[in-house]
């Protein structure tokens, strides 16, 4: 696979884990809603949802599971090494490449494999929660758990050639931009009747410059 091929694949990742964790991100929204209204319901009209716990664990683990993916494409999960800040661009594509190769895809074939059967044999009897009489269906909800497997695994080999690129190039490649604290600035500042021009550019340079060092430090650039 030549560069230009490569970045394509990765960009096809990129919007695929994009789309998926903004899609499933209006759950935040109805996940909120729900529960303003069960409390109204509960504590102004003493009269509560029997159901309506069951309704947001699925919610929250839905949105919990289907944007591990867009995580991953935002290179945003938490890392434990603090030494990995400190490598080069290329030492850090070895110690991912190795990780993912002999952690990040076993773990989600065995996801993939296992969330298949247990959403299967969810489907099978009709179940539904038992938390509550009368509880809600449930296999819909695990049918979430292979569909999220695949989605993070469509990622994880995105990863993967990341790193390949990376060591053959000693730079990451670029990522799909998603909305940053950076952004919001720019809004603010291009918004504001009190700044003026030259200093609007300046203050965005400088707003610019500290990004850029902060991904610096993050990433382990050259020095």
């Amino acid at each position: 696979m030549n560069a230009e091929k490569a970045e394509r694949a990765l960009q096809v990742a990129d919007h695929i884990s994009t789309w998926a964790g903004k899609a499933c991100a209006w759950l935040i929204m109805l996940l909120m809603f729900t529960v303003c209204i069960e409390v109204f319901k509960r504590y102004l009209l003493n009269s509560p949802t029997a159901w309506i716990f069951d309704a947001t664990n699925m919610m929250y683990g839905t949105l919990f599971m289907m944007c591990g993916a867009y995580t991953l494409s935002q290179d945003a999960h938490v890392r434990g090494d603090f030494l990995y800040s400190s490598m080069r661009p290329r030492t850090q594509a070895v110690l991912d490449l190795v990780l993912y190769i002999a952690f990040f895809i076993p773990g989600i074939v065995a996801l993939i494999y296992a969330g298949t059967d247990y959403a299967a044999y969810s489907w099978r009897i009709g179940e539904h929660s038992n938390v509550t009489s009368n509880g809600p269906a449930v296999y819909p909800f695990k049918t979430i758990i292979p569909i999220a497997g695949v989605l993070v695994m469509l990622q994880g080999l995105a990863e993967i050639v990341r790193c390949v690129i990376c060591l053959k190039t000693g730079d990451w490649p670029a990522r799909l931009k998603d909305a940053e604290e950076i952004d919001v600035v720019e809004q603010q500042l291009a918004n504001s009747q009190y700044v003026d021009e030259e200093s609007r550019r300046r203050a965005v340079e400088s707003v610019h410059d500290i990004d850029e060092s902060a991904h610096q430090r993050l990433k382990g650039g050259q020095t």
